[in-house]
């Protein structure tokens, strides 16, 4: 079973349950995937809510195996979407707000108001 608290997301496809989650190796993964630097660009490139199915099959392979789940790309890329593409994009969305928060970083918070 999925611990939120532990950054984790439950996903069903056909008659399989998995667990989700983005642990610091599979961060450290999607920076090398993505071709980003750090955190903050990774934050930036999912902030935008716009993810390619490529997208979509990147991250989902890497949640999985963060989720303690020992699938290659090629395999992720098999498994049975007999209910669609909206419960995949679903948990990589929820698991994408567990680990990023609601709103992606800016590089300039907005200053403190005097009250």
């Amino acid at each position: 079973m999925a611990n939120k608290r532990r950054g984790e997301v439950a996903l069903r496809l056909g008659e399989r349950r998995y667990t989700l989650c983005l642990t610091l190796g599979a961060l450290a993964e999607l920076e090398e995937v993505f071709g980003v630097e750090d955190l903050v660009a990774l934050a930036e490139r999912f902030g935008t809510g716009r993810l390619s199915s490529r997208d979509l099959l990147r991250l989902l392979a890497v949640a999985l195996r963060g989720g303690g789940h020992d699938m290659s790309d090629a395999e992720v890329a098999g498994l049975p979407l007999h209910d669609g593409i909206e419960p995949v994009a679903s948990a990589i969305a929820e698991i994408l707000v567990l680990t990023f928060g609601a709103g992606a970083p800016t590089s300039n918070p907005p200053l403190p108001q005097n009250a």
